[in-house]
């Protein structure tokens, strides 16, 4: 006998979790499905843990650029046992039972779509007047000859892990190659950032790669660029990498940061009309509905993979679902880099809106000769802001900081991307003494238009 519920949820990441709470506050009966742990890769080996090890590194690179402060020292055994805290120790009992307690039918196992409205838990079948999709992602191995003889680790196993390597190799470039460097860095591993891009960052502006290959550097990171991974081997205890430019790094460990895919293989979404892009995508509408009564949320659309997305992508779904629809819109979303310092951008790259067909005007500020705050935060300050406008329209089309905090104070510009507020009432703005916010008056003016 198969079970009815008024929507079942695939996936219990940040955005299945974020349609769940909204759909069983309305009223509706919900069955939450999840193979794995409920907070899904997020909570437990990525955005989490990721962060919280990344904190106390932080904290005393703060400590040791502040005037009159000194003696932070970095505490292995204190911070892993503090992200251990974090992220549950891999146990999601509670969340199980707050969902049971808020009436939610919680299944733990695989599911597969067996046709429209209908779903096989393992040896258990439901149907369901509508489908949330929100599977996720999983990480991007290369297949390398000798992998299986190297120690070779993911996001998984490294913010996981309860003993650090003395020396790691990371494959890739990107925001999760960055942060993975920063945080083995900091805590004395020796590491080396192997990158087959010509800079980092590569969606970013190209200053964006450049400040971050500049502090990078100046962390103690072997930075290898325009190089690719051909081969792997064991030497002893050793793992090996064979690049194509003939040389080989060698580490206790090497971490692919090589990119996500779709989970979207053999769950039988075709079976309820579900449409699958060049990438293993679900294809969805301004809705995120993907078929009649299916809809498609966070990673497993493509659609800019970051956790505030999907939890953003949940509203609109439930909210669809529940007869409010509105559209989705992913203008001047921020993209954020925990490094250190930070490293954050929302909207466009001038690149991007070249092949729009945009006419721009860009600045960059240098904050320690425009603003106060870097002086009163650090010695010798860092951080750069750049603004990129439309000439026509005179509003913002994107932006991107670098600099301590920068994740707390781009909003400002994601919200006058997402809006278009003209440049004229930006201008007017009036920001608090001292705040990096002040930093957008000094570019703004800066910027002619």
């Amino acid at each position: 006998m198969s079970e009815h519920f008024d929507v079942a949820v695939l996936g219990m990441g940040p955005g299945g979790e974020v349609a769940a709470g909204r759909l069983l506050k309305a009223g509706k009966k919900v069955a939450v499905i999840e193979r794995e742990l409920i907070g899904g890769e997020c909570a437990y080996w990525a955005c989490i843990p990721s962060k919280t090890l990344l904190r106390p590194a932080e904290a005393r690179t703060e400590v040791q650029r502040v005037a009159g402060v000194s003696g932070a020292e970095l505490d292995w055994s204190e911070a892993s046992k503090y992200r251990d805290y974090m992220i549950r120790n891999l146990d999601d009992s509670a969340q199980v039972d707050g969902y049971a307690r808020h009436g939610a039918v919680v299944i733990k196992g695989e599911a597969r779509i067996t046709g429209p409205g209908r779903i096989q838990v393992e040896d258990r079948e439901l149907t369901a007047e509508h489908i949330i999709i929100a599977t996720g992602s999983e990480a991007v191995i290369p297949d390398l000859d000798g992998l299986d003889q190297i120690t070779a680790w993911t996001n998984r196993e490294t913010y996981t892990t309860k003993t650090l390597p003395k020396s790691a190799v990371i494959i890739g470039g990107s925001a999760v190659g960055t942060e993975t460097s920063t945080f083995l860095s900091r805590f004395g591993v020796k590491v080396t950032l192997v990158h087959r891009g010509d800079r980092l960052l590569e969606r970013e502006e190209p200053r964006v790669g450049e400040l971050t290959h500049k502090y990078l550097t100046e962390s103690g990171i072997d930075i290898r660029l325009g190089v690719t991974a051909r081969r792997t081997h064991r030497t002893g205890d050793q793992s090996v990498i064979e690049l194509d430019d003939g040389t080989e790094v060698t580490a206790d460990v090497v971490i692919f940061a090589t990119g996500r895919t779709p989970r979207t293989k053999n769950l039988g979404f075709e079976n309820a009309g579900v449409t699958l892009g060049d990438h293993g995508q679900v294809q969805v509408d301004e809705y995120c509905r993907a078929a009649e009564n299916v809809w498609a949320i966070g990673d497993v659309t493509g659609i800019m993979p970051f956790t505030h997305v999907a939890k953003y992508q949940g509203r609109i779904a439930a909210d669809a679902i529940l007869g409010q629809p509105h559209t989705a819109s992913y203008s001047g979303i921020p993209r954020v880099v925990f490094g250190d310092p930070e490293i954050a951008a929302a909207g466009l790259t001038k690149e991007q809106a070249e092949q729009l067909g945009i006419r721009t005007v860009a600045t960059e500020l240098d904050l320690a000769t425009a603003i106060a705050r870097p002086w009163t935060y650090e010695q010798d300050p860092r951080g750069f802001l750049g603004l990129l406008a439309d000439t026509d329209s005179k509003t913002l089309v994107g932006a991107w900081a670098v600099g301590p905090m920068a994740g707390e104070w781009i909003h400002h510009a994601s919200l006058a991307i997402r809006t278009q507020i003209p440049i004229e009432i930006l201008r007017d703005q009036v920001a608090q003494f001292p705040t990096y916010n002040e930093a957008y008056q000094a570019a703004l003016e800066e910027l002619d238009i």
